[in-house]
């Protein structure tokens, strides 16, 4: 039987709605009004995600090994704002690999409940994310739409995803990762993703039509990814959602888990074109 019939597949759908109707008010907010809320936000963006991640390792941020994620995190992402990217690189290698090694050497009722690994594995995770994000927004003169261009493709992604698996179902894209996410939801992420990059190429700058679906394209695929790594990450800790801080959605690193995938790929994308042009260019 159809979701469409059922309806079942649907329950969730006003929670979404009323947390989207707060969220992305002030994400949105934030992108507009400059570089410096943004980062605000990033901050305190970053430190949730680190206290998810570290409570999934079974750790707490208050105290070692799981208060050096944040640490070096925060510490990436202010070397980030004051133009040191390179810096900021440096510190995210060496802060995972002296991440895995302080939990490495604790035992007893101390050691993470998983491999030191998997702590380590978040500083990259939500690190290389966080600095893409400060690096794409800092950018004077495009960083306003590559931010939007970035945030909307991911929504419509997911939104597009969300509705065409719901309507169409059909054959499972990956039941062993995530047994709910279908071929038809994943195209219909994919279009949306599309759709929305070429609404904001058109409101922000103009640019060849080709250009800004390769890019929504590419950015659209990577939030698949996420999704789809976020997946495998839950089922790996055997949970159903990373918090319960935001309802309908889980927790941030649920609803974030296309941004974390493809905001590196969107800052490599800049990188390539040049600073101050727009990613579609």
């Amino acid at each position: 039987m159809s979701a469409v019939a059922t309806g079942k597949d649907w329950r969730d759908l006003r929670k979404r709605i009323l947390s989207a109707a707060v969220l992305l008010p002030a994400a949105i907010a934030c992108i507009w009004l400059g570089a410096e809320p943004w980062t605000a936000l990033m901050a305190l963006c970053v430190s949730v995600l680190a206290w998810e991640w570290v409570h999934l390792c079974g750790l707490r941020t208050r105290v070692l090994p799981g208060a050096a994620l944040p640490a070096v995190v925060l510490l990436a992402g202010a070397l980030s704002v004051v133009g040191e990217a390179r810096a900021a690189l440096i510190v995210l290698g060496l802060g995972t690999v002296a991440t895995w090694a302080i939990a490495g050497r604790l035992r007893g009722a101390e050691a993470p409940e998983k491999p030191p690994g998997w702590l380590a594995a978040g500083v990259l995770y939500i690190g290389l994310a966080g600095l893409a994000l400060i690096e794409l927004r800092h950018d004077n003169d495009a960083g306003l739409a590559n931010v939007l261009f970035l945030f909307a493709v991911v929504w419509a992604s997911d939104s597009g995803a969300y509705i065409a698996g719901r309507l169409i179902g059909g054959p499972k894209l990956a039941p062993a990762i995530s047994p709910g996410k279908t071929w038809a939801g994943s195209v219909g992420g994919l279009v949306a993703s599309m759709l929305a990059g070429l609404a904001v190429a058109a409101a922000m700058a103009p640019g060849p039509i080709g250009r800004v679906i390769a890019v929504a394209a590419i950015l659209g695929v990577a939030t698949q990814a996420g999704d789809l790594l976020e997946s495998a990450i839950k089922r790996h800790f055997h949970v159903k959602d990373t918090s319960s801080l935001i309802p309908g959605h889980g927790g941030l690193l649920d609803r974030l888990d296309g941004v974390l995938a493809a905001a590196p790929v969107a800052a490599l994308l800049a990188l390539w074109v040049g600073y101050g042009v727009p990613l579609w260019k």
